[in-house]
């Protein structure tokens, strides 16, 4: 029998995985289905290895391959993943499979097929999920192309102090106090800096976090904070924004 973990935070999906599984093969014993990063580690931790592992990348609490930083999983995985087909087909070649949502019957067959084949030889699959973490990682702008004058510049977003709305444009401020303006939107911008250094604190400001020079508690749960280089108006962390705020602040 091939002991094999379900993690899988959809029920009905999860259900569904394991009827098919079962229909696909029955060599194949289902030890448990577990939905998060925390019920899947703690599993591991309790009980032997599984011979198999099917995991969404996706869970409730964040990204499964988080698992793999708190425990070693040294068994094979075939990933499960509502991510475009171009990005599965890249994969394939690593001898490691995913199955792209909504499963198929002849996927998972082929799945199973080309686990029980890789098991007649060895293969470092600890190095084929760093690799795939790698792919899935979120890409952010490290730069931005401004122009003044004549010229154009590139400014590193390390050089960034936060950037600003005012009226109807959207100005770029260096932590040396220049200012330029940019074809973005703050909403474009949340999307592509990345969110562990700048934070959206209101509709006027996204911030680095090494801009701010001291906090002041405000009205109505609210913060008020000092930027360096000083805006021209108070920088308030909005009501709304202030709890992800302290979260942000306490990564």
């Amino acid at each position: 029998m091939i002991r094999t973990l379900v993690v899988e935070d959809e029920v009905a999906a999860a259900n569904r995985l394991v009827k098919m599984i079962r229909e696909v093969d029955s060599d194949i014993e289902i030890l448990k289905i577990t939905d998060s990063i925390e019920s899947t580690v703690s599993w591991l931790s309790q009980n032997a290895e599984p011979d198999l592992m099917f995991l969404d990348i996706h869970l409730a609490d964040g990204s499964s391959f988080r698992i793999f930083e708190r425990i070693s999983v040294k068994c094979p995985i075939i990933f499960t993943t509502a991510y475009d087909q171009y990005a599965i087909q890249a994969f394939k070649v690593n001898s490691i499979d995913y199955l792209l949502k909504p499963i198929k019957k002849e996927e998972l067959q082929f799945s199973i097929t080309k686990f029980k084949e890789s098991q007649r030889k060895p293969i470092d699959f600890s190095m084929l999920v760093n690799e795939i973490k790698k792919q899935h990682e979120p890409q952010y702008q490290q730069r931005f192309i401004v122009s003044y004058a004549d010229k154009l510049k590139s400014i590193d977003c390390n050089d960034i102090a936060y950037f600003t709305a005012q009226e109807k444009s959207v100005f770029l401020v260096t932590h040396q106090g220049s200012n330029y303006a940019i074809d973005y939107t703050l909403e474009k911008l949340e999307g592509v800096v990345n969110p562990n250094i700048f934070y959206r604190i209101n509709r006027k400001f996204i911030v680095n976090i090494g801009s701010i020079s001291s906090m002041h508690f405000y009205s109505k749960s609210r913060v008020k904070l000092e930027l360096t280089p000083k805006p021209d108006v108070d920088a308030i962390v909005s009501t709304e924004r202030a709890a992800g705020f302290k979260q942000w602040l306490n990564k």
